[in-house]
């Protein structure tokens, strides 16, 4: 290995891709009622179903910034090693890590560690959309692409990650404030599904609205076929969902069946993400030819 990545658990990569790209992952923190949990640490199962539970039980979750003595110990461990580092961070129009974190890493290496060089990057993205991000980079890095290589194709590229979302329960976009309160509750009554998506500044934006679950799940799929780069068969696809598996399903076989996707990986939307959401949030994530 050239050089270590670190990245925070925003990403949403299972745990056997950290493990096969040895990622360096800062963990996110949540609050259910004053018992803070944090959203991945290294080898322990987390049984991320009882907090979407939680959610569905009417209980709030407040989230909180990855703390910065994990990314200094991580930072730390990767320049004592004489690895350099590009750290890969939330979007910072969602969150404020990237920006909390890049700047105190950023002092680390210009006064303790002059020999060793740090690219911090802000990935403009979320979920999975930032894991796809952060999966590439990897596989670039074990192929022999230096850091500055690396750290320069991510910065070009990130916006040609498409993020498309689509939620179940209005309710958790008002809290956020993303929709006025009766907004909500008019579209609770309509039946209303929002499509959204994360624009070229990073901001979560509302784009669509259907009637009805299954054709929300569909305008995820008429995106792809949309905005995807071709060859559309060749597209690695991610989808998070918010404990909602079948759903998650649904929409990966109607990319198989539309568009020939085959390579599809499906994971759990962070908690994290997904109290700002809601259970039932489907995200779709792939590649265009220009900016998402």
């Amino acid at each position: 290995m050239t050089f270590g990545i670190l990245t925070d658990s925003s990403s949403n990569l299972p745990e056997e891709i950290i493990d096969q790209y040895d990622l360096q992952i800062m963990s996110l923190e949540f609050n259910v009622e004053g018992a803070i949990y944090r959203s991945y640490l290294k080898g322990d199962f987390t049984d991320l179903k009882q907090f979407y539970d939680m959610m569905r039980e009417g209980k709030v979750i407040l989230t909180s910034l990855a703390r910065i003595e994990d990314a200094e110990k991580l930072l730390r461990e990767q320049f004592d090693a004489g690895r350099d580092v590009l750290y890969l961070g939330f979007d910072s129009a969602l969150s404020g890590t990237y920006d909390m974190i890049s700047t105190h890493i950023k002092g680390i290496a210009a006064t303790e560690y002059p020999e060793r060089t740090l690219f911090c990057v802000d990935t403009k993205a979320a979920a999975l959309g930032m894991g796809r991000l952060v999966l590439e980079a990897a596989q670039r890095r074990d192929k022999g692409e230096s850091l500055e290589a690396v750290a320069q194709w991510a910065q070009e590229h990130l916006l040609t990650f498409a993020h498309w979302f689509t939620v179940d329960d209005l309710n958790f976009l008002q809290r956020g404030g993303r929709l006025s309160k009766g907004v909500a509750v008019a579209g609770t009554m309509l039946n209303i599904k929002p499509v959204l998506h994360i624009d070229a500044e990073g901001k979560l934006v509302p784009v669509d609205k259907v009637r009805g679950r299954k054709k929300s799940l569909m305008a995820l799929v008429d995106k792809f076929g949309e905005t995807a780069a071709e060859p559309k068969a060749e597209q690695f696809v991610a989808i998070s969902h918010g404990d909602c598996l079948e759903e998650a399903q649904f929409v990966a076989d109607s990319l198989k069946e539309k568009y020939g996707v085959s390579d599809i990986l499906i994971h759990y939307l962070d908690p994290v993400i997904a109290a700002h959401s809601g259970p039932g949030t489907v995200a779709l994530f792939f590649t265009t030819d220009g900016e998402r």
